[in-house]
């Protein structure tokens, strides 16, 4: 019997997502560097970055939040520098 694969049409916008990953480079904007953290429990403070090996979906999905933030527009405003 071959094995159901099951793949989620929901998109992950938890915190550390791809997803909120893109959306938040986006907001402060920095460049596009695809990645995502996965937290060691039970402490939430305990994270690590992955950026490299990330699937076709997780590509997607950070794109997809960089994206959606680029069209609304909302980024983080730094003051003005030139201020004395």
């Amino acid at each position: 019997m071959a094995k159901k694969i099951f793949s989620s049409c929901r998109l992950d916008r938890a915190h550390g997502s791809p997803y909120d990953c893109g959306n938040k480079d986006s907001y402060y904007r920095r460049g596009r560097n695809p990645h995502y953290y996965e937290y060691i429990y039970p402490d939430p403070e305990n994270r690590v970055r992955i950026d490299h090996n990330l699937s076709y979906e997780q590509h997607k999905e950070y794109n997809k939040g960089y994206d959606d933030n680029e069209k609304l527009g909302d980024f983080k405003n730094y003051g003005d520098f030139n201020d004395e």
